[in-house]
C-alpha cells in the first residue's frame, strides 16, 4: 500500500492517478456541496473551497490540465473556473460524452490519459470510461461503486484538493507550486 495524507492508496490505483494529463470535473457535489441557493430573485449563489482552487492551479502548473463538465449553466460557475484559469468549461451538457469526445480530440490524448470526478448518476457513464473514475466521498452509491478511487472528503469540502494532492504527488511534482488559493 501507498500511504497518503488521505490514507492507504493501492499501488495499482497509485499507478493510475501516474498516468494522467487531463483531470474533469463535475459541478454541483464536487466542486461544491450539492446544493444551490437560489434568492427570492432568481440569483444562485454556490459555495467553492478555496482549498480546491490552490489545487487546481497547482495540477496545471504541474502540466496537467482541467476541465469542467455540468449538466447546469451558471454565470457563478464560468466567473470561478475563469478566476483558476481553467480554459475548458463545458455548461448545460445533458450528454457529458459530447464534451468528453471534445475534449480527447483537442488535447489529443487517450482514455487512460484522462480522469474523472462525479457524485451522481450522470456522471457513471464518464467514470466508467476514463482511465480513472473517482467519486466524491458523498457520492450516491452507484457511483462510489463503479469508481477506481473514492475520495476521502466529500464534495465542495475539499474533495477536489484531494484529487490535485494525488494527482500531483504520484508524478512526483507536489511541492512544485507554492502560488496563492483562490
Amino acid at each position: 500500500m501507498i500511504t497518503t495524507w488521505y490514507g492507504d492508496l493501492d499501488p495499482s490505483v497509485f499507478a493510475l492517478f501516474g498516468e494522467i494529463q487531463l483531470l474533469i470535473c463535475d459541478i454541483d457535489g464536487v466542486f461544491s456541496d450539492g446544493r444551490i441557493y437560489l434568492g427570492n430573485d432568481g440569483e444562485e449563489i454556490k459555495a467553492f473551497h478555496t482549498r480546491d482552487g490552490f489545487g487546481v492551479k497547482a495540477l496545471m502548473n504541474g502540466g496537467v490540465e482541467v476541465a469542467v463538465i455540468t449538466g447546469r449553466r451558471s454565470k457563478i460557475v464560468e466567473n470561478r473556473m475563469q478566476a483558476l484559469g481553467v480554459q475548458h468549461i463545458f455548461q448545460g451538457q445533458s450528454d457529458k460524452r459530447v464534451a468528453y469526445q471534445q475534449l480527447m480530440t483537442q488535447l489529443q490524448l487517450e482514455p487512460h490519459q484522462i480522469a474523472y470526478v462525479g457524485d451522481d448518476v450522470p456522471d457513471l457513464e464518464l467514470i466508467r470510461t476514463v482511465g480513472l473514475g473517482i467519486a466524491v466521498r458523498d457520492a450516491h452509491a452507484r457511483v462510489q461503486q463503479a469508481a477506481n478511487y473514492v475520495t476521502a472528503l466529500p464534495g465542495g469540502f475539499g474533495a477536489v484538493r484531494e484529487v490535485t494532492d494525488l494527482l500531483l504527488l504520484s508524478q512526483g511534482k507536489l511541492n512544485q507550486y507554492t502560488g496563492t488559493s483562490e
